[in-house]
């Protein structure tokens, strides 16, 4: 698949693409173009598009997070569910990178690319789940899926400080927290090879929490906000959810969270009420 000249136009293209695959191949090739230094970073604004965002298939079917199903790992098919949720989460990841590239104007060249590195890992990170379902004798698609990573993205579109906030170093960050004791189930169930891909998929999340916290905290220097406080104050203004714990403290501070705010994560629970 030949990439388009341009990283934002890009990104745009593969947002809007449908298919999870072509999806996959697209961002796939947007980032060899950008090794080979074939690919120009424009931070002009772009035009909405007509079509919908995200570009997603037919299924699986939105339903909310309660209606999802519970994945028992005593069942080849618990297992599947659970691997078709993780697989979800990816790809649903893989357009929160491509939109943060996209929608956000005027920023520098090295957030542009720091976001296409991260779509090229959750389009990585999918291909594997995507397979490993496919060994488990289903397909995406074949399980319903929840939106609730998609809508604080739709909420914060209009703020790149609210979406750096929220997003990458709130709703992904509770990634950290969640793969480890998955991680423990799948291998304690037999399924090493799901249990290898979490490994994988932890080691790059924490480098994609990274990212959100680097510019995070470079709009809020760049504004002149004190970073804790405004965290606060967005996290109630766009309604964050309730983080439940344990919480990954180590993999947390290498993701750049500071010690102030890791404090408040060594409860059980970390809400922030109005």
């Amino acid at each position: 698949m030949s990439a388009p000249s341009e990283l934002r136009a890009g990104a745009l293209i593969h947002l809007l693409e449908t298919d999870p695959r072509r999806k996959c191949e697209g961002v796939a090739a947007l980032a060899r173009a950008q090794v080979d230094a074939s690919l120009a970073v424009d931070t002009a604004a772009l035009f909405e598009p007509a079509g919908t965002i995200p570009g997603r298939p037919a299924k699986p079917e939105l339903v909310p997070p309660r209606l999802v199903g519970r994945r028992s790992m005593v069942t080849p098919e618990g297992r599947a569910m659970l691997v078709h949720a993780l697989a979800h989460i990816e790809f649903n990841a893989i357009n929160l990178a491509l939109d943060a590239i996209w929608r956000f104007p005027g920023m520098p060249p090295d957030y542009y690319l720091d976001w296409l590195r991260v779509a090229k890992e959750e389009a990585y990170h999918f291909s594997l789940l995507d397979a490993h379902l496919g060994a488990l004798g289903h397909g995406y698609g074949d399980f319903p899926g929840h939106d609730s990573l998609w809508e604080m993205v739709e909420k914060t579109r209009g703020d790149i400080l609210a979406r750096m906030a929220l997003v990458p170093r709130t709703l992904e960050a509770r990634g950290l927290d969640a793969i480890p004791p998955l991680r423990a189930k799948l291998a304690q169930a037999g399924d090493h090879a799901a249990a290898e891909i979490l490994d994988i998929i932890l080691r790059d999340e924490v480098g994609h929490v990274e990212i959100g916290n680097r510019w995070y905290l470079s709009l809020c220097a760049e504004r002149g906000l004190e970073p804790v406080s405004t965290y606060e104050e967005l996290a109630i203004r766009y309604k964050a959810p309730v983080l439940k714990g344990p919480f990954n403290l180590e993999a947390r501070r290498r993701a750049g969270f500071s010690e102030a705010e890791l404090a408040r994560y060594r409860g059980d629970s970390v809400s922030f009420a109005s």
